[in-house]
């Protein structure tokens, strides 16, 4: 099975104004199959969001090599990132980021314009995937926390990406949403071959998850099996 991604010796430093230079990824290596489901624990400020925003595009290591779907991103410049991330990957924010002035449908819409789809059909079918089919023309501010983020997998989803990264995707729900959550979004990623990589600090991604990873103090320290993280 051919690797969707590949992260060589990844480091990422940020400037603090009056500290040192605060090193977010130290060595980093990743390498993660297509199709596989994977979870990244690791506690707040451990890395996790900075290598999703970096294996995204949308932000730039100090040093290292990343792969994408068979591209090394630094090869590819500004513009080839931001068609790779509008084509072949999803983004799902912890925070949801739906824009607060478009429908759920406009929200959902959105993702295949950007990837160049003007058939507004498979945003409704992936609006009815997740279980919103009549919601369609509500705002975000009208939907709970947990259709909200149905609505963020719905945009993720829709243009049937290569690779799905997941920020914290339960960080903002119940136990009981987080689990209907999960289920849905890793049997939607499994039914498509989608890759998805989760980044959470929450052990309940891990039941759910093909490989669990574990991230201290910006690298990748060690694999874990569910029993091994803590509750």
């Amino acid at each position: 099975m051919n690797s969707i991604i590949r992260v060589i010796d990844l480091w990422k430093n940020y400037n603090r104004s009056g500290q040192e230079n605060m090193a977010a990824l130290r060595g980093t290596h990743l390498e993660i199959k297509a199709g596989e489901v994977v979870a990244l624990y690791g506690k707040s400020g451990s890395g996790k969001s900075t290598l999703l925003n970096i294996l995204a595009g949308i932000d730039r290591p100090d040093r290292g090599r990343v792969e994408v779907d068979g591209k090394d991103l630094q090869n590819l410049g500004e513009e080839g990132r931001t068609q790779l991330r509008r084509r072949r990957i999803g983004f799902i924010f912890q925070f949801f980021n739906l824009l607060p002035t478009l429908t759920v449908l406009e929200n959902v819409f959105l993702s295949l314009e950007l990837a160049g789809k003007l058939d507004p059909q498979p945003a409704h079918q992936a609006l009815q995937a997740v279980g919103l089919e009549g919601k369609e023309n509500r705002f975000p501010s009208e939907l709970s926390g947990g259709e909200q983020q149905r609505v963020a997998i719905a945009r993720a989803l829709v243009k049937e990406p290569a690779i799905i990264l997941a920020d914290e995707p339960t960080g903002n729900l119940d136990t009981q949403t987080g689990n209907q959550i999960l289920n849905l979004l890793c049997s939607r990623c499994r039914e498509f071959g989608t890759s998805l990589l989760m980044a959470t600090h929450s052990p309940l991604t891990c039941k759910y998850s093909d490989r669990i990873l574990r991230m201290v103090d910006g690298f990748i320290t060690e694999e874990s099996s569910c029993v091994e993280l803590p509750s």
